[in-house]
């Protein structure tokens, strides 16, 4: 595989077939993020597209630091796309629900195939998928996300806590009901 740097040298050249081979190694990677923030699959699909318009409109002003930082800077790209689509779409909600029954303990998260926490991930209400999100894979602070979202620090970092207990509680669902098969 060629690296990120010799593709980006191509792209910056002109080449439209550096720019199809970029767009065919990292369209997975974008659509496994956009559909993390934006659960409908033709929605998801609209955001890839329009991060790869703002990659290749943009790629000229990006400054290349080693293997990895092309990806990096795309895939932050598709997140403030679907953060973006998101806000478009509807006033986000921010709701106050808290499972009940929910252990105390971390889910084998592990056990779960990619696919299956990607559609858990995207069941949870809007408020806390979106925060999720960022706090986890994108690595923002909740200070970050009150700014982007127009709310207060507390309402991100409660938000935060209630997804990763709705989704505990899934995911332990999920793990039960293998665990069930398993003896049947």
């Amino acid at each position: 595989m060629e690296s990120e740097k010799l593709l980006l040298h191509d792209i910056k050249g002109g080449s439209r077939a550096a720019m199809h081979r970029l767009y065919d190694r990292y369209v997975g990677y974008a659509m496994a993020v956009a559909l993390r923030y934006v659960p409908l699959r033709d929605d998801a699909e609209d955001v890839v597209q329009d991060s790869f318009v703002k990659l290749f409109s943009g790629i000229a002003n990006f400054e290349y630091r080693g293997e990895g930082s092309l990806k990096a800077w795309f895939l932050r790209i598709v997140a403030n796309e679907a953060i973006s689509f998101t806000r478009r779409q509807s006033r986000i909600t921010f709701v106050d629900e808290v499972p009940e029954d929910v252990s105390d303990d971390e889910p084998e998260v592990e056990r779960v195939p990619p696919a299956v926490l990607t559609k858990m991930i995207g069941e949870l209400p809007e408020g806390y998928r979106l925060v999720l999100n960022m706090f986890v894979f994108e690595q923002r602070s909740h200070k970050e996300i009150a700014d982007l979202l127009g709310i207060k620090e507390s309402t991100s970092a409660s938000q935060y806590l209630r997804a990763k207990k709705f989704l505990a509680k899934k995911i332990n669902e999920y793990l039960n009901n293998i665990n069930e098969k398993e003896y049947e």
